[in-house]
């Protein structure tokens, strides 16, 4: 397991109820590496909500994915770093000037601040995607081609990491390096529903292929008791 004794879960804490997602934060606190929090909870209450759940624990994976351009991101992610997230991600589709713009924002924004910088990563392709969605919207496949393009294309405008499917995880370890940050979705214990993941692996898998992060949802934040069920995760893991 990566960063021996680290705990490699983000729980993803997807729901619009402030409520029930600082009931989760706080019984998953110790059970996992971190949380996520993402559109639809920000969505539905901002950057006060986040402060509720997240605090300044230094502890989430801030999953906005801003793709605009370049001048409008930088300003959104100086707004985002006041949160201090541990990760903060934008979409590689965005292209270089707006990728530098991410990281050049995120490192002046933190350090007047004079708080921890946040790791800036990018999102390749979505993990619903397969190469089916990426010929529809003309994007040229196969998936893992494209993801590891973008992946070069992140490594190459100073992003910590990208944020991939399983099944792309070596393609991009062997172009990236062994440093090269993977956070990864679509992970599935064995046994639980794929739902809308395409492409997906157990969390063993994932990390014996390479991962850094797992983000995981359902399987823990649906069970009957959430901290118990990242417990086994990580058990599996040991």
């Amino acid at each position: 397991m990566p960063g021996e004794g680290r705990n490699p879960i983000l729980v993803a804490i997807d729901t619009p109820e402030l409520d029930l997602a600082r009931a989760l934060s706080q019984s998953l606190a110790g059970a996992v590496g971190g949380i996520k929090l993402g559109l639809e909870f920000f969505n539905a209450h901002g950057p006060a909500g986040v402060t509720q759940v997240a605090g300044n624990r230094g502890d989430l994976f801030l999953d906005l994915k801003y793709h605009d351009i370049p001048n409008t991101v930088a300003g959104a992610v100086r707004a985002a770093v006041k949160l201090q997230p541990m990760i903060l991600n934008v979409h590689a589709g965005g292209g270089p000037a707006m990728m530098r713009a991410a990281l050049e924002a995120a490192e002046e924004g933190s350090d007047r601040l004079g708080i921890a910088r946040p790791k800036i990563i990018a999102v390749t392709v979505l993990t619903s995607m397969d190469d089916g969605d990426l010929d529809a919207v003309g994007q040229k496949g196969p998936s893992t081609d494209q993801v590891v393009r973008l992946a070069r294309l992140t490594q190459d405008c100073g992003l910590a990491g990208v944020v991939c499917s399983p099944r792309e995880i070596a393609a991009i370890r062997d172009a990236c390096g062994p440093d090269f940050t993977l956070v990864v979705p679509g992970i599935r214990p064995a046994g639980a529903a794929v739902g809308d993941q395409k492409r997906v692996m157990t969390p063993r898998q994932a990390i014996d292929a390479g991962a850094d992060w797992l983000v995981i949802g359902r399987p823990i934040t649906g069970a009957p008791d959430p901290a118990a069920a990242a417990r086994d995760i990580m058990r599996e893991l040991a």
